[in-house]
């Protein structure tokens, strides 16, 4: 299992904007069939983060060619910077039916 993990610096007077940027993507995400899980995390007052995980490479890039665009267009109104995405790998998980 592979994945993608993106910590995301809000800039302060736009912190409401991002987490509910963040909300409305889990519409977008579960129709996403490339990808397993996804988590929209909170970190600390300003910043938030997302880890989601796809089987293998080519589901991890399917998604991020879906979305990857959408996170870097919002990044110049909303973010203090482009966040950076990590490709991780998972090493373990515990998952639904599990």
């Amino acid at each position: 299992m592979v994945g993608l993990l993106i910590r995301i610096e809000a800039k302060p007077d736009k912190v409401p904007e991002v987490e509910a940027v963040l909300k409305s993507a889990l519409d977008q995400v579960r129709e996403d069939t490339a990808t397993l899980v996804w988590f929209a995390l909170r970190i600390g007052p300003t910043t938030f983060g997302v880890f989601d995980a796809s089987v293998d490479e080519a589901k991890r890039q399917a998604h991020l060619d879906a979305y990857g665009g959408a996170l870097q267009a919002a990044a110049a109104e909303l973010f203090v910077e482009s966040p950076p995405i990590e490709h991780v790998d998972v090493i373990g998980a515990k998952l639904p039916g599990d």
